[in-house]
C-alpha cells in the first residue's frame, strides 16, 4: 500500500466490498486479504497505521485494528514493533479471487438441486427487463408483491416474556430428537383438534426449518426417479420443484373456481391446498375431497396437503381437512407458522400416517439430528398452551379481515373491467385474471411500475399455460394504502389506452 499503484487498486475494490459485508471491519479484512492473494500486495509491503487508514477509508480506529488482527491471525500480515505492519504473504500474480474456479461433478441430485435454484432465484426477478423499472423514483412505492407482517400486529412485548422465560426453564428433553421439541408437538396436536378437527397424537408430528423443507424431504422419503407426481396448476411452484429434483415427473393438474379437478392420475404422490386453494383461494368441496381420497386408494398412493394461511378465515366454518377424512392414512397435513409470527421466525409441521413417521424422522436426522430453534420452539410450546397464539391469531383475523372486505369491494369497483377476481373467505391474497390481451397485460404492468404499485405475475404459479394473471397481498398495507394502490392501477389502465392513440379502449374479453 506504500505504492501509488497498490493504494489506487485497494481504493477501487472498497465500494464492492462495503456493500458486500456488513460490519466495516469485516470488508477490511477481504479487501486487504483478496488484494494480497492476488498478488497487488507483495510480501513485504508496508501497510498505513491503523489511524492513518481509518482516517483514509472514514472508519473507527478499533475497526482497522480488528481487520489488522485478522490478518495477522491469519498470517497474511505481521507486525513489527516500532517499525510498522507488513505484508508476510506470497500471492499469486495474475489472479485474483474472482477468477479461481474448481471443477466439481456434482450428483444427479445435485444438478437437478442447484439449477432448480437458479431457476426459482430468475423467477424471483418477476421477469423485469431494464427498461420496466420506474420512472419517478420519487413516488411513494405500493407493494402488493409483498406479505412482511407489520410490528404493530404481533405481540412482541408478550412473545420476548416468554422467550425470556424459556431460556431459564433448564434442559431441553427434545434436545436429540430430529422431530422436534415434544412440548411444542403436544401443543400443536391440541390447537389442531381444536381449530381444524384433526385428532392426532403428537407422535405423529414432525417439526421442520419452514412448510418447504417438509415438502422436500417428504418428496425425497416417497418419490423414486422417474415416478410422478400431481401438482396444482396454478399452484404453489416448490411442490414442482421438490418432484423435479428428485428426478421425478410433474403432472399439472388445472383447477377452477372450486379447485382441483379430480382425475385418475397415474401417479404415486399428490400436491393439494384443499382449505383454501394457493393461489386461488378456492376452497375444494367434499365431493371432490373423497373423490382425491377414492383415487389415493385406489393407487396406493399418498396426498400431501398444504393449509397454507388458511388459518385466516373470514366467514363460515371451513370444511374438514383432507386428514380428518383420511381412513386409510395416506394424507400428510402440513402447517406452517410464517404468517402469525416475525419475519424470519422459520418452523413448519407435518401431521403423519403412523407408516411414515420412522422413516421421516429417520431421514430429518441425517440433515437435523438436533432439532433447530428449540429455544423458540419451546417458547412457543408454552405460548401455545396458555391460549395467548390463539389470542394472536383471532386478533389478525379480525384485522384482515377488515381489509380482506374492502380489498375486494374496491378493486371490484375501480378495476373489476380489468380482472376477473376469484374472491374467497380466507387467506392473506387474491388471484385474478386479466381480462384483456397479452400485449396489453405488458403494458398495463409497466404503466403501474411507472406509477409506483407492484404485484405478482401469477406466471410463477403456472404450469400449464394460461391468460395473464395477478395475485395481490394486501395483510401489510393500510386501509389508505390498498385504495390508493388500486385507484393507481386505474389511472395506468388510462395510460396505455392514451398510448394506443386517441385513448382507444383496451380490447377486454
Amino acid at each position: 500500500m506504500s505504492g501509488g499503484s497498490n493504494k489506487m487498486e485497494f481504493m477501487l475494490s472498497w465500494d464492492r466490498y462495503i456493500k458486500e459485508y456488513r460490519y466495516k471491519y469485516h470488508a477490511l479484512y477481504h479487501a486487504i486479504r483478496d488484494a494480497i492473494l492476488s498478488g497487488t500486495l507483495q510480501r513485504g509491503t508496508q501497510l498505513p497505521a491503523t489511524r492513518m487508514l481509518a482516517v483514509q477509508y472514514g472508519l473507527s480506529r478499533g475497526s482497522v485494528a480488528t481487520a489488522y488482527d485478522m490478518l495477522q491471525a491469519d498470517g497474511y500480515i505481521h507486525t513489527e514493533t516500532g517499525r510498522g505492519t507488513y505484508v508476510a504473504f506470497d500471492g499469486i500474480p495474475g489472479e485474483s479471487p474472482e477468477t479461481w474456479h474448481t471443477d466439481i461433478r456434482l450428483s444427479a441430485w445435485g444438478t437437478r438441486a442447484a439449477a432448480q435454484y437458479q431457476s426459482l432465484t430468475a423467477m424471483s426477478s418477476h421477469l423485469l427487463l431494464p427498461d420496466e423499472q420506474p420512472a419517478h423514483e420519487q413516488i411513494e412505492e405500493i407493494h402488493f408483491d409483498r406479505s412482511l407482517q407489520p410490528d404493530a400486529d404481533f405481540p412482541y412485548t408478550e412473545w420476548k416474556s416468554f422467550l425470556s422465560r424459556s431460556n431459564h426453564q433448564g434442559k431441553y428433553e427434545s434436545l436429540y430428537d430430529p422431530a422436534g421439541d415434544i412440548r411444542l408437538r403436544e401443543a400443536i396436536a391440541a390447537h389442531l383438534g381444536a381449530t381444524r378437527g384433526i385428532m392426532v397424537s403428537s407422535k405423529e408430528i414432525v417439526l421442520f426449518n419452514g412448510s418447504m423443507q417438509a415438502i422436500a424431504l417428504l418428496t425425497q422419503v416417497i418419490l423414486d426417479e422417474g415416478e410422478k407426481a400431481v401438482v396444482e396448476s396454478p399452484g404453489f411452484k416448490g411442490f414442482a420443484q421438490a418432484v423435479q429434483v428428485c428426478g421425478g415427473e410433474v403432472i399439472p393438474s388445472p383447477v377452477d373456481h372450486h379447485g382441483i379437478i379430480p382425475e385418475d392420475w397415474d401417479a404415486r404422490l399428490l400436491f393439494v391446498t384443499p382449505s383454501r386453494q394457493f393461489p386461488t383461494g378456492a376452497v375444494l368441496n367434499l365431493e371432490r375431497r373423497l373423490a382425491l381420497l377414492a383415487w389415493a386408494r385406489k393407487r396406493q398412493a399418498i396426498i400431501i396437503e398444504d393449509s397454507y394461511d388458511s388459518e385466516f378465515r373470514f366467514q363460515g366454518r371451513p370444511i374438514e381437512p383432507l386428514k380428518v377424512l383420511d381412513q386409510e392414512q395416506r394424507v400428510v397435513h402440513i402447517g406452517s407458522f410464517s404468517k402469525t409470527m416475525p419475519e424470519g421466525f422459520r418452523l413448519g409441521y407435518a401431521v403423519l400416517p403412523s407408516a411414515l413417521v420412522a422413516p421421516v424422522v429417520a431421514a430429518k436426522a441425517y440433515y437435523d439430528p438436533i432439532s433447530a430453534g428449540l429455544y423458540e420452539q419451546r417458547a412457543l410450546a408454552v405460548w401455545m398452551s396458555r391460549g395467548g397464539y390463539a389470542k394472536h391469531i383471532r386478533k389478525l383475523t379480525r384485522r384482515y379481515g377488515v381489509k380482506h372486505r374492502k380489498f375486494a369491494d374496491w378493486i371490484q369497483q375501480y378495476a373489476g373491467h380489468m380482472f376477473t377476481l376469484f374472491v374467497g373467505d380466507a387467506g392473506l391474497g387474491f388471484y385474478g385474471l386479466w381480462r384483456g390481451s397479452n400485449e396489453d397485460y405488458v403494458s398495463f404492468k409497466r404503466a403501474c411500475m411507472r406509477r409506483g404499485v407492484y404485484f405478482t405475475d401469477g406466471v410463477r404459479f403456472q404450469l400449464i399455460s394460461s391468460r395473464p394473471s395477478v395475485f395481490f397481498k394486501y395483510a401489510h398495507l393500510s386501509e389508505e394504502e390498498i385504495k390508493d394502490g388500486i385507484l393507481r392501477m386505474t389511472l395506468a389502465f388510462e395510460d396505455i389506452k392514451h398510448e394506443q392513440g386517441n385513448g382507444k379502449c383496451v380490447q377486454e374479453k
